[in-house]
C-alpha cells in the first residue's frame, strides 16, 4: 500500500469517526429533549376536535359535519392509522391538511390522507424545494405531490370551518398558525405550554429564536380566541390566561 493511499484512508476513517461522534451526540440531545415533552392522549379534547398521540407530537383533526381538517399528520403513519381507528376515524373523510411546518414528525402520515388537500405557508416552501436546511445539512421533504400556499393572514374557507393562517417563524422560516372560527387557535411548534403559559419553543429544534420570540406578538391579541393546541405540550383552554405573561418572555 503505497503512502499516499494510506493517509487518504486514515482521513477517510477519521472522517467517518467524526462524523458518528456528531450523529451519536445529535441522537442523545434529540432523546434528551423528547423527554421534556407533554402531549396529549389520543381522544376528543373539545366538541369536535380530536387530539391523536403519536410518540412525542400530536395532531388534530376537526370536524365538521362528516368531514375532518387535520392539523400535522405525525410522526408515523402507522401510529396514526392505529390511533384512528381507535376514535373510529376514516382518514379518507379528512378533506384538508394544514401543516404548522414541514419538520418529519408533522408530516409522516400525509399519504394515508388520499382525498385531503395540503397547505403550507408560502415562507415553508424554501424548507421543501432545497433552498433552506434543516440540521445537519438535511433537508424537509412531504409526500404530497401538489399543495397550496397561504400568505399571511390569508384566510380561507372549508365547509363551515374559516380557517386564517397567521405566519408564526423561528421554528423553521415558515412556520404557520391557525385560528378556526375565530376560537381554536393551532401553533404547532411554533410555541411551547408551560405550566398553562405561552412560552418560547424548544431552543434546541428552533432555527430563529429571536424572529420566534417576536412571532408571539402575532398571537397576543387575538379578541375571541379561547383554546391553545401545541404540537408537543398540550392545551389550554383558556388563551387569555395563558398568553397574559407573553412579554416576559426573554432570549
Amino acid at each position: 500500500m503505497n503512502k499516499a493511499l494510506k493517509w487518504t484512508l486514515w482521513g477517510i476513517g477519521i472522517l467517518i469517526v467524526i462524523v458518528a461522534l456528531i450523529m451519536g451526540g445529535f441522537m442523545l440531545k434529540m432523546k434528551s429533549e423528547t423527554k421534556k415533552i407533554n402531549v396529549v392522549d389520543t381522544k376528543e379534547v373539545v366538541h369536535n376536535i380530536f387530539a391523536i398521540k403519536d410518540s412525542y407530537v400530536n395532531m388534530y383533526l376537526v370536524k365538521d359535519s362528516n368531514n375532518y381538517v387535520a392539523i400535522d399528520a405525525g410522526n408515523d403513519i402507522k401510529t396514526i392509522e392505529n390511533e384512528l381507528k381507535i376514535l373510529s376515524i376514516d382518514p379518507d373523510k379528512v378533506v384538508a391538511v394544514l401543516l404548522t411546518h414541514t419538520d418529519r414528525d408533522h408530516v409522516a402520515a400525509l399519504k394515508l390522507f388520499k382525498n385531503a388537500r395540503v397547505y403550507l405557508s408560502t415562507n415553508e416552501e424554501q424548507m421543501i424545494n432545497g433552498k433552506t436546511t434543516r440540521l445537519l445539512n438535511s433537508h424537509n421533504k412531504i409526500d404530497a405531490s401538489e399543495y397550496t400556499l397561504l400568505n399571511d393572514q390569508q384566510t380561507i374557507q372549508i365547509g363551515n370551518l374559516s380557517i386564517k393562517g397567521i405566519l408564526t417563524p423561528g421554528h423553521t422560516p415558515g412556520s404557520m398558525s391557525y385560528l378556526i372560527n375565530n376560537k381554536f387557535l393551532f401553533v404547532g411548534d411554533a410555541f411551547s405550554l408551560i405550566n398553562g403559559k405561552i412560552d418560547k419553543p424548544n431552543e434546541y429544534f428552533t432555527k430563529d429564536m429571536k424572529t420566534s420570540i417576536q412571532s408571539l406578538a402575532k398571537i397576543a391579541g387575538l379578541p375571541q380566541a379561547e383554546y391553545i393546541f401545541t404540537g408537543h405540550t398540550g392545551v389550554s383552554s383558556d388563551y387569555k390566561a395563558s398568553m397574559k405573561d407573553w412579554k416576559s418572555v426573554k432570549e
